[in-house]
């Protein structure tokens, strides 16, 4: 059994293998290599039961010398600060290789969401936020929505805010309600922003995109639009989807002879992305293990769930058929199976350029909140479009002229635009 991996050790050894070739100054390596900023705290509530809980809260800015702090709010019950701090160096990398200006941050609060009522949820929301709302701000830190939470959670947090500080600030929480200030276009930003990727390494590598097969790990918001944009976008088919059951307390995997059609599995999950096992059943769809979507035979392998799944054990059970891994989730790969993909020539599309759809569109959101002025769904996934192709590009660029693995292309892309950012603002001159 593998020991449980430590997300903010796997961030560091990443960041560590690129920085020693980039031949960085050692005050630099040690300066990215950790948060500038780090905030845990306490908030209580006032339980339906009328018990009074706390919870412990956490917020993580890593960097921000190419802009303010960017980065979601995870409601988990395993959440720790080492996962919030890794996540938070991602993000860094993840928007600078997206070539937007904005840095790295990210926040949790430990607390599974599903025993939470809603008036529980907001009185959570509500709580981050008067611990946090100093420190936060659409020039400071602008949080979002990730594992746990949603549009309405930063309907609330932006309304909170808004009242502490006494004027409307839509642009301080992204991924809100699209009434409430939201993006068109948001929701299948991240999801999409994947397959714009999977496409661009399609051509790079002379697959025809129609005859391919993808199977996905995970059915959340990520992972559905993944699923639906490989077979509408691309033309593809989905072998299996995956999905954690709340109830039973373990994961499975979704697969059906014809293929996964996501859109009917649209209908029939929760919002924490709990496929109903006898709708599914009844509509033909085998359900087994959930380490079984990894074992598929399919071309493309979109692990879309959470950090760490594919490692030493789960790729000892991959087809040899695969020829793509495009990372959906954040830290999903391990850097034991980053070892085996270059051994067998597998092409990795990593996490901070193949997942970077959802803090673009993010960052679109707050550029139409200053403006006061809104986009079109169709503009804001063709500018979409626009900025994935053009970031998978710089990377595959990088890659061909350094002989590099595309993880490594891509952090040295993102590392030397943020370390242009700090020597532009002063920052490595001697008594910063």
């Amino acid at each position: 059994m593998l020991e449980k991996l430590n997300a903010f050790d796997m961030a560091q050894k990443q960041f560590d293998s690129v920085a020693q070739t980039l031949n960085l100054d050692p005050g630099v390596i040690g300066v990215l290599r950790w948060p500038m900023r780090e905030f845990t705290f306490r908030i209580p509530i006032r339980r339906d039961d009328g018990s009074l809980q706390f919870f412990q809260g956490f917020r993580v800015q890593h960097n921000d010398a190419r802009g303010p702090n960017k980065g979601g709010i995870r409601f988990a019950a395993d959440e720790t600060l080492d996962t919030v701090r890794a996540l938070a160096m991602w993000m860094t990398w993840k928007c600078a290789v997206a070539d937007i200006p904005l840095g790295g941050g990210k926040g949790g609060i430990i607390v599974d969401p599903s025993t939470l009522s809603d008036g529980e949820k907001e009185a959570l929301c509500r709580g981050w936020v008067l611990q946090m709302w100093r420190n936060i701000g659409p020039r400071q830190d602008i949080p979002a929505p990730d594992v746990g939470t949603n549009s309405q959670m930063m309907g609330w947090m932006m309304d909170e805010y808004s009242r502490i500080v006494g004027q409307y600030t839509p642009g301080v929480f992204t991924g809100k309600p699209v009434e409430g200030g939201g993006s068109q276009g948001r929701t299948a930003a991240t999801g999409f922003g994947v397959i714009y990727t999977v496409r661009e390494a399609m051509k790079h590598l002379k697959m025809d995109p129609k005859k391919s097969v993808a199977a996905i790990e995970g059915f959340g918001n990520v992972a559905q639009f993944a699923a639906i944009g490989f077979i509408e976008m691309l033309g593809g088919n989905v072998a299996c989807v995956s999905c954690y059951d709340r109830t039973d307390k373990k994961s499975y995997t979704y697969s059906h002879k014809d293929g996964v059609d996501p859109r009917y599995l649209l209908t029939i999950v929760d919002g924490y992305g709990t496929i109903s096992k006898d709708a599914a059943t009844k509509a033909g769809y085998i359900i087994e293990d959930g380490d079984a979507w990894i074992t598929k035979e399919a071309d493309v392998l979109i692990p879309a769930a959470i950090e760490g799944h594919v490692n030493s054990e789960t790729i000892q059970k991959m087809s040899s058929r695969v020829k793509i891994v495009a990372e959906g989730a954040n830290g999903p790969v391990t850097p034991e199976a980053d070892e085996f993909f270059k051994s067998n020539k597998i092409f990795d599309i990593p996490d901070f350029l193949c997942n970077a759809g959802g803090v673009t569109t993010s960052y679109f959101e707050q550029v139409q909140n200053d403006m006061n002025f809104y986009w079109s769904h169709a503009e804001v996934l063709e500018k979409l479009d626009v900025k994935m192709t053009s970031a998978f590009n710089a990377v595959w660029d990088r890659s061909v002229k350094e002989g590099v693995y595309m993880r490594d292309a891509a952090y040295m892309v993102a590392i030397n635009r943020v370390v242009k950012a700090m020597e532009i603002r002063g920052w490595l001159n001697a008594g910063w």
